[in-house]
């Protein structure tokens, strides 16, 4: 058949349409990416010139996928992102740092850790030593833990939705909504496809921490019945400021990354989830359907199988990272089942052990075997499951490129 732009085939798989080749997402938003210390490893295994890999979100510490990189990797997807991704820490002015393990690398300007005697290094908001330290990384580790309190406290009252009510419906600031403009005006005569990740404080309400959130889901139907109501009028007059701004500058929105799965199980029960989120998600996609010609997307860890339906009967169009070493996440059933009414964007290979801790040979007879299961009749966008780990060796990444060129 004839040769698609990228856009083209995004949209045509997305659409469940026939397609050239699998489409293909690296670094199109921060559950989609790379590890910037895997960076090196994959420019190797494309043959590519070693550089100084750029981390560009803090978090997770993501590397920049490099435009020599998309082209050699036949990358289709491209990144529409705030400013500012995490820790109040706007992405401008880099500069060099060396981490604890090396790996010398392009960092914001304002980003500055502290490190102690164990090797743990903390960083502050902003990155201004005179505020709350926000994130810590272990001495070894890859990425930053948030410093937040997870233990739940049995004396927690949610607060008043009138406390809530001025930060749920305020608007987006025109700064960021300016910084989008410009990154989707410059990045459209690409051809690739545009991603909105729009991790603009989107997404479905909590209050609290975790274990505080799921007792008050569990406990109180009237106050998470009323707080969801609010939340769906703040986000749906989000959606429209972006799309006032944006029109139909970018094609894929993703609506939200919170994560609704464990390894094992929902975080909540189906009937929960039927309950509080299905109405939010069937309001807020929906207004994105009528509205736009956007496509939907939405990111959830973990064995979410049983929520899939829900999701399909909201309107959402695809769903990442397909988390197939999940409980219930088995790549075959999940086509069988869903793979006709919403797209796969993900489940290409399995980071947690194939990918970094597999041989070659493994690797790319996963790839492989999931291409032609996921692929089959379209609804289909190789990514792997969420972001390439730090530890991944370039001829397993070398493998995939390999698997991925042959069966896709």
């Amino acid at each position: 058949m004839t040769r698609m732009t990228s856009r083209e085939r995004i949209l045509a798989a997305i659409e469940h349409r026939e397609v050239d080749r699998v489409p293909v997402d690296l670094g199109g938003s921060i559950m989609t990416g790379i590890s910037v210390f895997a960076l090196p490893a994959l420019r190797e295994a494309l043959g590519l010139s070693p550089t100084v890999p750029k981390a560009y979100e803090l978090y997770q510490m993501l590397g920049e996928v490099e435009p020599d990189v998309v082209d050699a990797l036949g990358v289709d997807v491209l990144p529409v992102e705030p400013t500012r991704l995490f820790f109040n820490i706007p992405r401008t002015d880099y500069k060099r740092w060396t981490h604890p393990g090396g790996l010398e690398m392009l960092v914001p300007g304002l980003f500055t850790v502290e490190r102690d005697e164990t090797g743990t290094l903390y960083l502050h908001e902003s990155g201004d030593p005179d505020k709350p330290v926000v994130a810590r990384m272990p001495a070894g580790g890859f990425y930053f833990d948030m410093v937040k309190s997870q233990s739940l406290s049995l004396d927690y009252t949610p607060p008043d939705l009138s406390e809530l009510e001025p930060g749920y419906l305020a608007p987006i600031d025109e700064e960021t909504l300016n910084s989008l403009v410009d990154r989707a005006t410059a990045l459209r005569p690409t051809g690739k496809a545009l991603f909105l990740g729009a991790w603009l404080d989107l997404g479905p309400p909590a209050v609290g921490n975790t274990p505080d959130w799921l007792c008050v889901l569990a406990g109180d139907r009237t106050y998470v019945k009323e707080l969801f109501e609010l939340r769906i009028a703040g986000q749906i007059s989000r959606f429209r400021q972006l799309h006032e701004a944006l029109g139909e500058s970018i094609d894929i929105i993703g609506v939200d990354g919170y994560d609704y799965g464990t390894q094992r199980a929902t975080l909540f029960s189906p009937e929960i989830f039927e309950f509080a989120y299905l109405p939010f998600y069937s309001a807020v996609i929906g207004w994105i359907h009528e509205h736009t010609t956007w496509k939907t997307w939405k990111h959830t860890c973990g064995a979410v199988a049983d929520l899939i339906p829900m999701f399909i009967e909201a309107g959402l169009d695809c769903i990442n990272p397909v988390q197939i070493s999940a409980h219930g996440m088995d790549a075959a059933s999940l086509k069988e089942r869903f793979g006709d009414a919403v797209t796969f964007w993900g489940g290409g290979i399995d980071t947690q052990h194939t990918l970094p801790f597999g041989s070659p040979e493994e690797v790319y007879d996963e790839v492989s075997r999931l291409i032609a299961t996921f692929g089959r009749g379209g609804g289909f966008v190789f990514n792997t499951v969420h972001n390439i780990q730090a530890n991944s060796p370039a001829e397993n990444l070398e493998a995939m490129i390999r698997a991925l060129r042959d069966a896709g």
